[in-house]
């Protein structure tokens, strides 16, 4: 199961939690996936009984990318659940070579592939020199890639793993299904703050949640401003 959230809403991250609870309470949660710690990663040799900072070191977590008071809840869920815990994103020491990497450029086909570099220019407000765009593209296919790793390696039979990433990685058409063997079944959950459901492609997610929407912001505002003298 892909829950694709939107990073600051508050509400997805009560979501999260619920999940995790729901599915541990069934006793079918095989692992909790995560876009927010690396791939290699892992709460397998933590106790259930391991503090939140014990926790915090064993999946290296970069409190200022990704708040732990925001994923904790649902990731300290399943450590007391005895639930292994796992980063699933490519690792920062990677992504150099992914950058070169030319076997990324024919990881989807090709005109999903244009709406991935399509996707990356928009991701970066437009700013990006049109000379970084594969190489940006190509570490956006190598993170879906290292997710869907993450989520084979994880695997148990009869149960889910749950992959809590952004909307953008779990989207069918350029997503992290695109890089899962046929043999995995999935459910992709768009969560979704916003006042309608008019930019939701048809037959991306297999579901959308629509939480309430957050207040308008331009996130490219501040990549717009001239650099300050320092």
């Amino acid at each position: 199961m892909l829950l694709g959230e939107q990073h600051d809403a508050a509400e997805h991250h009560v979501i999260e939690r619920e999940t995790v609870e729901a599915l541990v309470a069934r006793g079918q949660l095989a692992a909790l996936a995560l876009e927010m710690a690396e791939e290699g990663r892992s709460t397998a040799r933590v106790a259930a009984t391991a503090s939140e900072p014990q926790v915090q070191a064993a999946l290296d977590w970069n409190d200022k990318a990704w708040p732990w008071n925001s994923y904790g809840p649902a990731v300290m869920a399943a450590v007391r659940a005895g639930v292994p815990v796992v980063g699933a994103n490519l690792p920062r020491a990677r992504m150099k070579d992914a950058m070169a990497d030319v076997s990324l450029d024919v990881q989807l086909n090709g005109e999903a592939y244009t709406a991935q570099q399509d996707a990356v220019r928009e991701g970066h407000c437009k700013l990006l020199p049109e000379s970084q765009i594969i190489p940006m593209t190509r570490i956006q296919v190598g993170r879906d890639r290292a997710m869907a790793q993450t989520i084979v390696k994880a695997r148990q039979p009869g149960k889910t793993v749950l992959l809590i990433a952004g909307a953008g990685h779990t989207g069918r058409t350029l997503g992290v299904p695109q890089h899962l063997p046929d043999d995995v079944k999935v459910a992709s959950v768009r969560l979704l703050a916003a006042p309608s459901l008019a930019d939701v492609v048809a037959g991306e997610y297999d579901g959308t949640w629509q939480t309430p929407p957050l207040p308008e912001k331009d996130y490219c505002a501040e990549f717009r401003q001239p650099a300050k003298r320092s």
